[in-house]
């Protein structure tokens, strides 16, 4: 039998199976995949599945999986909060999103600005195009609206720690090291995965030490 010929029989039969048994796991499944204690492998499926099908109702067990003991469980729990976070239910919005998304990335600061404005205006409740409006004006230095805009995220989704992670960041940039760790400190309470949060973390208790030392 040929080669061609071969692949036009697999091909046929795959059509002749119900669709379940070709596409991917259901949301369903990938939540009881996660939730296997047992195989590291069945939690890694669920996560990477999660990150495509996944609801905002089930960031609370992927975040529980950021404490996995499987370090590739963990990773992809992470990558799944992001792509569950970044999808607002509306196809012209995620369009939308995708082009703001675009515009950071060339660093069009002020057409980003009105982009992930626009998003906001047309869906308040999404809370990741908050998140980008907060982003884009760190970057441009706007310090008071960047933490206006991450008090709106954290109302709508407190597990956000990108958010809280921009938070110390910001409370960096004003000076305010104290409360730039309490930040950094609830950010490792959400995921203690974040390396970059857990050496900030370090270097504003020295700084912080350091202070206290400079007033006695």
């Amino acid at each position: 039998m040929s080669v061609g010929r071969l692949a036009s029989l697999v091909l046929a039969a795959l059509a002749l199976w119900p669709a379940s048994l070709v596409a991917g796991p259901t949301r369903e499944e990938a939540l009881k995949a996660l939730a296997d204690t047992g195989h590291a492998d069945q939690r890694r499926q669920g996560a990477r599945a999660l990150g495509e099908t996944g609801l905002m109702s089930d960031v609370p067990k992927l975040a529980a999986a950021l404490r996995d003991s499987d370090p590739l469980v963990r990773e992809l729990a992470e990558n799944a909060m992001w792509q569950v976070w970044s999808r607002s239910g509306d196809t012209t919005i995620d369009r939308l999103f995708a082009t703001g998304v675009e515009q950071m990335q060339a660093r069009q600061g002020e057409e980003a600005v009105e982009t992930f404005s626009e998003i906001i205006r047309r869906r308040p409740e999404f809370a990741e195009g908050w998140n980008k409006r907060a982003t884009v004006y760190y970057l441009l230095g706007e310090y008071k609206k960047s933490l206006a805009d991450c008090d709106e995220v954290i109302k709508r989704n407190p597990y956000h720690f990108g958010a809280l992670s921009g938070y110390g960041m910001i409370y960096m940039q004003l000076d305010q090291p104290a409360t730039a760790l309490e930040y950094f400190e609830q950010a490792l309470r959400v995921n203690p995965n974040l390396e970059s949060t857990r050496q900030a973390v370090e270097i504003l208790k020295t700084l912080l030490i350091q202070r206290r030392k400079d007033t006695i």
